[in-house]
């Protein structure tokens, strides 16, 4: 029986961040038993704001060498850098033909930033048919993304469903796959936010390249509240992430976690929370030195993943010229 495909892609936008691995990395791992899974690695959505072309490089390998330390293999999932398959870009010119204008300008990010700068560039617009392009283009049906990326691929699937409507069924509508611990880990000091290394405090996130010193310096500073029960609730924001975290590292559900700390103050909980965290985290840091010092193999894995993914999206890109009226290369 054939596999059902899924796809997901992580920006390489800086170090990436407990939420990342939590929401995402880790879930991949298990995924490539049971599933035929394409990772990229999305460097054309890193460029909707400035990146310093070094460390653009420098992040796109760390990602790389990330994917492979958490237990990626390249022998199960097809692991490359969205910009060695240019199909993505030819694609997403396509797919914007078909979508309004309208659609993009409701959509929840491009309002947030748009807001935040005196002149949108055209890139920040189009980047949801950029993430069409790349779900679609593989005939993905399941995409693991985080709650905060859900419209991005509601938006998928109306553009998937349009496309089949205008010209015929092409495109395999895909599903959204969530976790259900750990979809979205909130900032360490604004819980109300999502965990973003784009913040200007330090202290409310925890880079997976951090020292297990500054790991546990940031846990103990994660913001609480004044109630000092230790409690699973929405109205303790601060605390609930705190949970969700323990949970994801140790299997514990939530309501289990209340029970083992019942009675028991913030800080025993903090700093045992601390110690959970680096000692899960201490053989991906360990194994990621050993990968990113050896440019071969990491040469090797991303240009046979990029042949991997090609031969598939050009399966599909010509599909698309074909219905659309090209002429045949």
């Amino acid at each position: 029986m054939e596999k059902k495909r899924v796809f997901s892609g992580i920006q390489p936008s800086g170090s990436l961040t407990l939420g990342n691995y939590i929401g995402a990395l880790s879930n991949f791992v298990g995924l490539q038993e049971e599933y035929d899974c394409l990772y990229c690695i999305v460097d054309l959505h890193a460029i909707t704001v400035f990146q310093e072309p070094k460390d653009l490089r420098k992040n796109t390998l760390d990602v790389l060498s990330l994917y492979l330390a958490a237990g990626l293999d390249p022998e199960k999932s097809t692991i490359f850098i969205q910009s060695h398959v240019p199909q993505h870009a030819e694609l997403g010119w396509c797919l914007n033909t078909i979508t309004p204008l309208g659609q993009l300008q409701r959509m929840t990010q491009f309002k947030d930033k748009s807001s935040k700068t005196k002149e949108v560039d055209a890139g920040l617009l189009n980047y949801p048919t950029l993430m069409a392009a790349d779900i679609l283009l593989y005939q993905s049906d399941f995409v693991p993304v985080g709650i905060d990326q859900k419209q991005h691929l509601e938006l998928t699937r109306d553009i998937a469903q349009r496309f089949n409507s205008k010209y015929s069924d092409t495109f395999v509508v895909p599903e959204i796959m969530t976790p259900k611990v750990g979809a979205k880990i909130m900032s360490l000091q604004e819980p109300e936010y999502k965990m973003s290394k784009s913040s200007d405090n330090k202290d409310s996130y925890i880079l997976l390249l951090d020292s297990e010193d500054e790991t546990r310096k940031k846990i103990k500073k994660a913001v609480t509240d004044s109630i000092g029960v230790v409690n699973y609730t929405d109205d303790q924001p601060g605390l609930k992430n705190l949970i969700t975290i323990y949970s994801s590292f140790t299997g514990k559900t939530p309501e289990e976690i209340v029970k083992d700390y019942e009675n028991i103050g913030y800080g025993v909980f903090k700093d045992d929370l601390a110690e959970i965290v680096v000692e899960g985290l201490r053989p991906l840091r360990t194994r990621f030195e050993e990968i990113r010092s050896d440019k071969e193999y990491l040469e090797k894995v991303y240009k046979e993943g990029a042949q991997k993914a090609s031969y598939l999206g050009t399966k599909t890109l010509r599909k698309v010229h074909k219905k659309m009226g090209f002429i045949a290369r």
